[in-house]
């Protein structure tokens, strides 16, 4: 059984920095894709950004330019940069580990980004 743990959330300062770590444990297997997701109350969940096999990245344009993903998909641990932070930024994040045989959910970390 495959768990993923985050870490890394917190309160800070409009234009303030924060660093997300997720790592998963258990039987892991080379991951497919790994990715960071954010959720507001009463929205829908939403990719933020994404590793894809080795070397496909993509961002949500709302990010692009702030936040850095980066990752070893062999160990399966992802870590988001995030910089320039702004008050709708603020969500409860999820990391997200897919593989041939599993496909995991981190338990969530929240950010909130406010003076």
């Amino acid at each position: 059984q495959v768990q993923v743990v985050e870490s890394g959330g917190g309160l800070v300062q409009p234009g303030g920095s924060l660093r997300l770590s997720c790592a998963a444990s258990g039987t892991i297997r080379s991951a497919l894709r790994m990715a960071w997701y954010r959720q507001v109350a009463g929205k829908q969940r939403e990719v933020v950004a994404e590793i894809i096999s080795r070397s496909n990245i993509n961002y949500a344009e709302s990010v692009k330019g702030r936040f850095t993903i980066s990752g070893d998909i062999a160990k399966n641990t992802v870590s988001l940069q995030m910089n320039s932070l702004k008050p709708e930024d603020t969500a409860f994040y999820y990391c997200r580990i897919v593989s041939l045989v599993y496909a995991v959910w981190g338990q969530g970390t929240q950010v909130t980004v406010s003076s």
